[in-house]
């Protein structure tokens, strides 16, 4: 950067932050207009959790503007685009979730709408799928193994890719759409053009990152692994249980498409073909309900106060909710109301 008459009066700090705002390319390292203020230190305390125990970072949480910064996002104090859809809670994206009848988009069966941080939408598409693909159980002479249509490890690996490295300035959202034949995951944002999934499959694909800073967040918490190999994961992942995938580049964005095996009473593993899950939340309760007990199993230490804002209802709402799901025995308070944690039970 050349340093005009005008320019003289500037720090050598000051000349080094225009350099890099200068540089700056990617849309998530681009100010965001949300403050600390919107920040959920609840998911920060859970994410710099994970990252700790993964050895990926050697520091610890101390509060949420030092914790932002030293992972890089901030830029001169103020939050980044990629600390704002990593960590708080109200942004306007959504995730699409549904369930078809068919092979095609004519009628569904179910359709859900998440809101959220990456984190919760990555967990709420997760369990979505879950709830709906098949599962078989495999009763031997150790504990019952359940053992799902399609590999969970897959499954999130590509829900996790999707939100990574969707294109957040396109305001469509990701989408999970469930067929009879399929289950598709999107994402808005187009595949590079001198490449193909392929490459990546083949290990022979070089990263190119449209979110750095949401890629490198994501990779040290293990939401992600970086360097080009999550393709070749889901490949080999599905590829060792017999499970056809494609990767499709459509006009708009990247499908990855997961062929459901054709599964029938008796055929194959032995054992049942259910529709249920063991971690999936029953029918009978509501909407919000649900929406919490999915904000606490992805933060267990998460406030009613923090809930109301994710949810978008008032507190004293929130705490109803939360007795009528402890005498449904569907949560539980471990601890005090300061220090202690949620734990939400698993179906019956």
């Amino acid at each position: 950067m050349r340093v005009g008459e005008s320019d003289k009066h500037l720090t050598a700090r000051e000349i080094e932050q225009q350099i890099v705002k200068k540089k700056r390319l990617s849309w998530d390292s681009e100010i965001s207009d949300k403050t600390l203020k919107d920040v959920s230190a609840a998911t920060v305390k859970e994410y710099m959790r994970k990252a700790n125990t993964a050895k990926r970072i050697n520091f610890k949480y101390t509060d949420v503007k030092t914790t932002l910064a030293k992972l890089g996002l901030l830029d001169d104090g103020k939050l980044t685009n990629a600390a704002e859809v990593l960590f708080c809670n109200r942004y306007l994206l959504e995730f699409q979730a549904a369930v078809f009848a068919g092979t095609d988009k004519l009628t569904f069966l179910d359709i859900r709408s998440f809101k959220g941080n990456v984190f919760s939408l990555r967990e709420q598409a997760e369990a979505y799928v879950k709830e709906h693909i098949k599962w078989r159980v495999e009763i031997t002479s150790g504990p019952r193994k359940e053992i799902p249509e399609i590999p969970v490890d897959a499954i999130r690996e590509a829900v996790g890719n999707s939100l990574c490295h969707r294109d957040y300035s396109n305001p469509k959202g990701n989408e999970v759409a469930i067929f009879k034949d399929r289950v598709d995951i999107y994402n808005p944002g187009t595949f590079p053009e001198e490449l193909s999934p392929n490459d990546f499959i083949k290990g022979k694909g070089y990263s190119i990152l449209r979110n750095p800073l949401i890629a490198e967040t994501m990779f040290k918490s293990e939401d992600i692994e970086k360097w080009a190999s999550g393709l070749k994961r889901i490949y080999e992942e599905c590829k060792a249980v017999g499970v056809k995938v494609e990767f499709k580049q459509v006009k708009t964005g990247f499908v990855v498409s997961f062929i459901r095996p054709k599964w029938e009473e008796g055929e194959g593993l032995p054992g049942k073909v259910t529709e249920s899950i063991p971690e999936s939340i029953p029918e009978r309760i509501t909407e919000k309900q649900k929406e919490i007990l999915e904000m606490m199993r992805v933060n267990p230490h998460i406030s009613t106060k923090e809930i109301a804002n994710g949810v978008g209802i008032a507190e004293r709402n929130i705490k109803v909710h939360v007795k009528k799901l402890k005498a449904m025995k569907r949560l539980k308070r471990i601890g005090p109301d300061k220090g202690g944690h949620w734990e939400v039970l698993k179906n019956d």
